[in-house]
C-alpha cells in the first residue's frame, strides 16, 4: 500500500500547451526529374512524328 502511494506521488502531471511560435513545416520537393522526363518523352515523340526532318 505504501508503495502505491509513493509511486502516485512521483508520477507527476502532464501539461499540454500551444507553442508561442507558429509551427513551420519546410517542404523541399524536387520536381526537376519529372520535368526532364516529360521533355525527353515529348522530344522522342516529336522525332518519331517527324522522322523525315531529322
Amino acid at each position: 500500500m505504501a508503495a502505491a502511494i509513493l509511486s502516485a506521488g512521483l508520477a507527476g502531471c502532464i501539461n499540454i500547451a500551444a507553442p508561442d511560435k507558429p509551427i513551420v513545416i519546410e517542404l523541399n520537393i524536387n520536381i526537376r526529374q519529372e520535368v526532364i522526363y516529360r521533355l525527353a518523352e515529348d522530344a522522342a515523340n516529336t522525332i518519331d512524328e517527324n522522322a523525315d526532318i531529322f
